[in-house]
């Protein structure tokens, strides 16, 4: 009797970026912040594979494409599990967790509608308070915001 074998097949990367681990319902907002839409690489989204850790899961595979310290600070915000493989000529590089640092700049906006940098011209800082269930606070006014309400910048 022979065994069925199921698998998946993608186009392996020569040169690029594997976000993998994104919750099936964050994918999209991954997306989204990440303004690949815009991009003119080559990219595969795969949404709802099955995770041991996660449950369901998506993954993003970018080709030549390298993501700046500040876009890996907004894909933390919204998938703090996610995983970052960096490719380079077929083999994994570098793999790390997208980790929140302990401050953001010019990555969310203050839900205050009082405080100063919404209504000067000016950069947002927040302070990371718990990394765990995110909530942040913002520098100049104190505001805390949870994850279900940060609105990015």
């Amino acid at each position: 009797m022979t065994e069925l074998k199921k698998e998946l097949k993608v186009a392996a990367l020569e040169n690029g970026t594997v976000i993998d681990h994104i919750p099936s319902d964050k994918l999209f907002k991954v997306v989204e912040i990440l303004n690949l839409s815009e991009l003119d690489k080559a990219i595969t989204i795969g949404n709802n594979f099955t995770s041991k850790q996660i449950g369901k899961k998506g993954i993003i595979k970018i080709a030549d494409y390298f993501f700046k310290e500040e876009d890996i600070n907004r894909i933390a915000i919204v998938a703090p599990k996610a995983k970052i493989n960096i490719i380079r000529n077929y083999e994994v590089t570098e793999k790390y967790e997208v980790e929140l640092p302990d401050e953001l700049s010019d990555i969310i906006k203050c839900n205050n509608p009082k405080c100063i940098t919404n209504n000067e011209p000016m950069h947002t800082v927040f302070y990371i308070q718990d990394k765990e269930d995110i909530r942040v606070k913002c520098k100049y006014c104190e505001q805390v915001v949870t994850f279900e309400d940060i609105k990015l910048a």
